[in-house]
């Protein structure tokens, strides 16, 4: 029998992740709405003051580094277009980065990216970076992301990119760019 959308394990991990990411709000802007999946990527949107907020997420197929104990993992790239923000990449890796430190992401291999950190959390520099990178997600097949926890361990993220065009397709469309 196939799982539903609303007891998807992925959508009951994700839409607690979104509570914490969305911050102090009201309870229904809070919930998030399952849109699809498309492979190894899910498509979500929720309202947050008002305001309509898409995103893509996936995990990593792979993790590997040499800890004790770490939380969820994702990947996330979201859209908020009352905020002209389209294609924000973000990294939520399960452990507090190393104060100061940068992660690095690599598309297949070739092309790589740097991006900061602050607590448990990577991003891009800027928008121009976000589009780059989110470029290379459509093209690609596989993504490596390699970052250092406060207590100096490496951890290596692997994610597939299959699926990741259609879904962002998906969060176009729901978000109406």
């Amino acid at each position: 029998m196939p799982v539903s959308r609303r007891t998807h394990p992925f959508f009951i991990a994700f839409t607690a992740l979104v509570m914490v990411i969305a911050g102090p709000v009201s309870a229904p802007a809070q919930q998030a709405e399952y849109i699809a999946t498309h492979r190894d990527w899910h498509a979500f949107q929720y309202t947050e003051n008002g305001n309509r907020v898409c995103y893509v997420a996936s995990q990593p197929t792979r993790e590997e580094g040499n800890y004790t104990q770490r939380g969820d993992v994702f990947v996330l790239v979201t859209h908020r277009p009352a905020e002209n923000s389209r294609n924000v990449v973000s990294f939520i890796t399960g452990y507090t980065y190393e104060a100061g430190s940068t992660v690095s992401v690599e598309i297949d291999n070739t092309e790589q990216f740097t991006l900061i950190t602050n607590n448990d959390t990577a991003w891009t520099r800027d928008a121009q970076v976000d589009q780059a990178l989110v470029g290379a997600m459509r093209a690609g097949l596989t993504m490596v992301v390699r970052g250092t926890s406060s207590r100096g361990t490496l951890t290596t993220d692997t994610y597939s990119l299959r699926g990741v065009t259609a879904a962002l397709r998906e969060i176009d469309r729901a978000c109406g760019l």
